[in-house]
C-alpha cells in the first residue's frame, strides 16, 4: 500500500470503529452536473467521499462496514468511453491502487447493496447532502425486508455519518496541512502578481479592468499546479469592494482607489482563502491608510487570540472591540449618539460597517465542516435578544480551539455613504484575510507569502 493510500485507509479504520461491529456506512461521491445542453461543469468529487478514498472519478460509492471492510463501486473499464471522457481506473485495479478490500462495477450497486445491508444493526450515511440518497437507502432496505422469510435481518437504525466525519475533518493531519501550506503559497504568489500587474498597467497608462487581475490570479493558480480556484474569485475595484460577494467584472481599476481581492486556489482537494486590499496605483491615500491600519490592527488582535484553549468566538470578539474603538476614533460613529466602545459592542452599532464574522473553518471546503459549538458543553444554553433585529438567539459555548484546526481570520470595514459618515471614507471597502493553523503556541499563518503591512504592499507595487 502506498503512503497516500495508507492515509485514507487509516481514516476508514477510524470511521469503522465508530460504526459498531454490525454497522455499515454508505458514502457516494458527487454527481456530474450539466452546464448547458452539451457540456458539464468541471467535475469536483464529494469531499466526504474523497476524504475516505482519495478517488476522484464520478459515479462511485464507498461501502464501509464496522469490521473495517471497504468496498468501492466505480465505473467499469470501457475503452470506447475512455476515448471520449478519459481514463477509468476500473474495479479490477481499484483495490490495489486505493488500498481497498473489494471493488465492483457501479452497474451492480443496486444488486449488491441489499446483501451488504443484510444482518446489519445500523446503516450510516451523510444526511441531507445528496438529493435522493435517503430514497435509495429506503429502496435497498425494502429489498432486505423482502428477504425476512429467509432469515434476513434489516438494519433497525439509521445514523448521520456527517457527525463522525465532521469531527475527524475539523482536525487536520500532517498530510492535509502540507497540502494546505502549498495551496496557500500558490495563492499568495497569485495575489502578489495581481498587485504588481495593477500598478504596472496604471503606470503605463493602460486600461486596467477587474477581469485583468482575475486572469492573473487564474494564471498563477494553474502555473502552480492547482486544479481549480477554491471559489469564484472576488476582484472588486473602488466602491465594488463594499459588496461582500462581488464577482470580478468589467469595472475599471482607477488610480487613487482601492482594489479588494478575495481569492484562493484549490490544490489536491484542499482550499486556501486569502483577501488583500491594496491601492490600485501602489499608494494609499490618508483616509485609506487610516482605515487599512485599523483593520490590520483588528486582525492582529484576532491572531493573538487564535491559540489552543481559546474559543472559536474569541478572535471575532477581539476584532470587534478594536474595530469599534477605531470607528469611534475616526468619526465613523458619533460618540454622542452611540456612547463608548462597550455601548457600541452591546448595541452592535458597528454593524453598518462590519457585518460578517471574523472566521470560518477551512479545509477541503472553503467553509469547511465542523461544529462551532463546544460539543462537551452543548447543553449549556442561554438566550439573548439581538439589539438590531429583535430576534431571540440561542447561545451555546463556542468551540475550544485545538491543535490542527485551521480557520480564517478576516476582519473588514465597508463604508457606504450615509448620514454622519465622513465623506473622506465614502466607498472604501477593506478586508484582510489570512489562514491560521492552531498550534500549542502562537498560531501559524500559512498565507503570509503575500505582504499585509501597508508599507510592504506599497514597496511591492513600486517594484
Amino acid at each position: 500500500m502506498s503512503d497516500a493510500s495508507s492515509v485514507y485507509a487509516s481514516r476508514r479504520a477510524r470511521v469503522a470503529q465508530q460504526l459498531g461491529r454490525d454497522g455499515v456506512a454508505i458514502v457516494p461521491t458527487a454527481p456530474e452536473r450539466p452546464r448547458n445542453r452539451d457540456s458539464d461543469f468541471p467535475y469536483r468529487h464529494d469531499s466526504y467521499f474523497y476524504y475516505l478514498t482519495g478517488f476522484t472519478e464520478p459515479h462511485a460509492w464507498l461501502v464501509l462496514t464496522g469490521d473495517g471492510q471497504a468496498t468501492l463501486f466505480c465505473q467499469p473499464k470501457d475503452l470506447e468511453r475512455e476515448i471520449w471522457d478519459g481514463y477509468r481506473l476500473g474495479p479490477e485495479a481499484a483495490p490495489a491502487a486505493l488500498g481497498l478490500d473489494h471493488a465492483h462495477s457501479v452497474t451492480e450497486l443496486d444488486q449488491r447493496l441489499p446483501r451488504l445491508l443484510e444482518n446489519r444493526s445500523a446503516v450510516w450515511f451523510p444526511f441531507a447532502t445528496h438529493a435522493g440518497l435517503e430514497t435509495r437507502v429506503d429502496g435497498w432496505l425494502q429489498q432486505v425486508r423482502a428477504r425476512s422469510r429467509f432469515g434476513a435481518l434489516c438494519p433497525a437504525e439509521q445514523h448521520d455519518l456527517c457527525g463522525v466525519l465532521d469531527e475527524m475533518r475539523v482536525i487536520k493531519d500532517a498530510h492535509e496541512l502540507a497540502i494546505m501550506r502549498e495551496a496557500s503559497a500558490i495563492s499568495a504568489r497569485a495575489h502578489v502578481r495581481a498587485m504588481q500587474l495593477s500598478a504596472r498597467m496604471l503606470r503605463a497608462g493602460q486600461d486596467c479592468r477587474e477581469y485583468h487581475l482575475d486572469a492573473e490570479l487564474g494564471h498563477e493558480f494553474r502555473m502552480g499546479g492547482s486544479q481549480f480556484p477554491a471559489y469564484t474569485s472576488i476582484v472588486a475595484a473602488g466602491p465594488n469592494a463594499c459588496v461582500l460577494h462581488y464577482r470580478a467584472d468589467v469595472a475599471p481599476v482607477r488610480p487613487g482607489e482601492l482594489v479588494l481581492i478575495d481569492a484562493g486556489c484549490e490544490l489536491d482537494s484542499y482550499a486556501s482563502d486569502i483577501t488583500r486590499t491594496f491601492p490600485a496605483d501602489g499608494r494609499f491615500t490618508g483616509p485609506q491608510r487610516a482605515l487599512y491600519d485599523l483593520v490590520l490592527a483588528s486582525q492582529e488582535a484576532a491572531i493573538a487570540e487564535t491559540r489552543v484553549g481559546r474559543r472559536f468566538n474569541d478572535p471575532h470578539d477581539a476584532t470587534v472591540r478594536v474595530l469599534a474603538q477605531g470607528m469611534l476614533d475616526l468619526g465613523l460613529l458619533n460618540k454622542d449618539k452611540v456612547g463608548g466602545v462597550d455601548d457600541v459592542i452591546e448595541q452592535r452599532a458597528y454593524f453598518p460597517f462590519y457585518m460578517h464574522r471574523t472566521s470560518h473553518w477551512l479545509g477541503m471546503d472553503v467553509h469547511d465542516v465542523g461544529s462551532y459549538v463546544e460539543l462537551t458543553q452543548r447543553d449549556e444554553v442561554s438566550e439573548r435578544r439581538d439589539p438590531l433585529s429583535g430576534e431571540l438567539i440561542t447561545n451555546r459555548p463556542s468551540r475550544l480551539l485545538q491543535p490542527g484546526m485551521v480557520l480564517t481570520l478576516e476582519p473588514g470595514i465597508y463604508v457606504r455613504p450615509g448620514p454622519d459618515v465622513p465623506e473622506a471614507f465614502h466607498h472604501i471597502g477593506i478586508r484582510i484575510e489570512d489562514d491560521a493553523v492552531v498550534t500549542e503556541g502562537a498560531c501559524e499563518l500559512i498565507t503570509r507569502g503575500v505582504p499585509v503591512q501597508a508599507d510592504e504592499i506599497e514597496a511591492l507595487m513600486r517594484d
